[in-house]
């Protein structure tokens, strides 16, 4: 009984292909979304509405950023007087980015291989150190409970909200006394000390670390040393690369300390290096080279651009992390 009356319902609904006869009502229409019937799905956090404005200021935002890039690109193939006379933003007559290159690498006895040289120690000591300690240290905070905790994390939230020029003065007059101003590790020591990178690693750990891995690792048997180098340092990957291309930059792009704390230039790092250039023509008898300081400061930052490029696809992740809750 149940199957006459299906099919008989189906024999009744009219086919909407069928012509209608005279007289009889008309199928009710089930209305759409506006959206769906012009062929575009609804916005949604997945799909949102595209805004014209916040695309402007988007585009103002990236050529910003990229004019000093292209204005730098563009100089550093031109000569001294190319770099005078022609127009900042366009290549002059000749090119000469090679030959910029070679004058800037052998200039004065070679001094710009040596501050680029002095500019990798600093950040292989220094940022190196500085990971290094961030990530001993927030691992520590995030995932042991000992007396003083809350004060750490005072301490460190205060650190970060004090700049790094506030403590330059107080700096040099400990490390003057302590006679270790014109020397490296005068730079190195003081790079070591990251409250940003430390802060990033202990909420990173936080999240990034379960807890119950950590005990189930003790339960077998794992002591403290093994259980963090083989099962909390690879899953601390994505922060401790962040933190690193934090404390590179800063150490690399570092001007003020290594200007207050030496005065030797076989200690200068390139950002010290090539302002002594910009100075000489300044002076008395002085050389201008500003076609060499505009090449130098390309070359400069070339090593900084490959970093990120090469290690872009974990200090994402790392700065993302912690952003979602579970």
């Amino acid at each position: 009984m149940t199957t006459s009356m299906t099919t008989a319902a189906a024999e009744s609904t009219p086919d909407p292909r069928e012509p209608r006869a005279a007289g009889t009502p008309a199928a009710p229409h089930r209305a759409r979304p506006a959206a769906t019937r012009r062929g575009r799905l609804p916005h949604t956090p997945l799909n949102p509405r595209r805004s014209v404005p916040l695309t402007l200021l988007t585009g103002l935002v990236l050529v910003y950023t990229l004019l000093p890039l292209a204005w730098l690109v563009i100089n550093a193939t031109k000569s001294q007087r190319g770099l005078l006379d022609s127009f900042g933003l366009w290549f002059a007559d000749d090119f000469n980015l090679w030959d910029n290159i070679t004058r800037t690498l052998t200039y004065d006895d070679g001094v710009f291989v040596r501050w680029l040289l002095n500019t990798l120690l600093y950040v292989a000591a220094g940022a190196g150190g500085a990971t290094v300690l961030a990530v001993l240290g927030g691992y520590a905070l995030a995932k042991y409970d000992f007396p003083g905790r809350k004060a750490v994390f005072a301490v460190v939230i205060g650190a970060v909200a004090v700049p790094g020029t506030a403590l330059a003065v107080p700096t040099f007059l400990m490390f003057s006394n302590m006679g270790l101003t014109n020397t490296p590790w005068a730079v190195i020591i003081p790079s070591l000390i990251s409250p940003f990178g430390l802060y990033l690693m202990w909420v990173f750990a936080a999240e990034a670390v379960p807890t119950e891995l950590l005990e189930a690792a003790r339960i077998d048997g794992s002591g403290e040393l093994r259980t963090f180098f083989t099962i909390a340092l690879p899953l601390l990957v994505p922060g401790t690369v962040t933190v690193l291309l934090f404390s590179m930059v800063a150490t690399w792009n570092n001007y003020f300390l290594p200007l207050i704390m030496i005065k030797d230039p076989d200690w200068y790092p390139l950002t010290l290096g090539l302002n002594a250039w910009n100075a000489q023509a300044q002076t008395a008898g002085g050389e201008a080279v500003f076609d060499l300081i505009v090449t130098g400061s390309l070359l400069t930052i070339v090593p900084i651009v490959a970093v990120f490029l090469l290690l872009q696809r974990y200090w994402q992740s790392g700065l993302a992390a912690g952003s979602v809750k579970e």
